[in-house]
């Protein structure tokens, strides 16, 4: 059993209403344009299925290499605009843990809080990796919005 201290919880404020941040977490069209570490990357692909038990597959790509890092999972949870719980697995290399990530989507007026819990890792380095690479999307995600201001 993986320890609590393993799991990781980022949570951010973005300028848009619930139901805005909810639809950039679930429309293939809007996770494309964010869905990944850095302004200088891409996402190729998207795709959603979103019900319970449907299957999600995302893949980034950083614009100096040809590499690919594609996720996918099952959402276990599908409550609009409050909620996403879904399983998480990267493809490569294979064998890798499955972990859980919870996004919670708060409203707070004239914002949207984005609470997210991820984990627990099988270690500190593979929880701090997650940790770098959600930021760095959550940063992308702030871009999309404060872009449409």
């Amino acid at each position: 059993m993986n320890a609590p201290e393993l799991a990781l919880k980022i949570s951010r404020i973005f300028q848009a209403s619930r139901e805005q941040v909810f639809r950039a977490w679930t429309d293939p069209e809007l996770l494309r344009k964010w869905w990944h570490m850095s302004a200088d990357a891409t996402t190729p692909i998207a795709e959603v299925d979103l019900r319970v038990g449907g299957r999600y597959r995302l893949a980034m790509k950083p614009t100096d290499s040809d590499d690919l890092y594609i996720v996918g999972g099952v959402y276990q949870v599908v409550d609009p605009p409050k909620r996403l719980v879904y399983t998480w697995a990267w493809e490569e290399p294979a064998g890798q843990p499955e972990s859980i990530v919870t996004v919670e989507f708060l409203d707070r007026g004239q914002t949207t809080e984005v609470v997210i819990e991820h984990g627990a890792f099988e270690s500190a380095q593979r929880r701090d990796e997650h940790i770098g690479g959600w930021e760095g999307c959550l940063q992308q995600l702030d871009s999309v919005f404060t872009s449409q201001t």
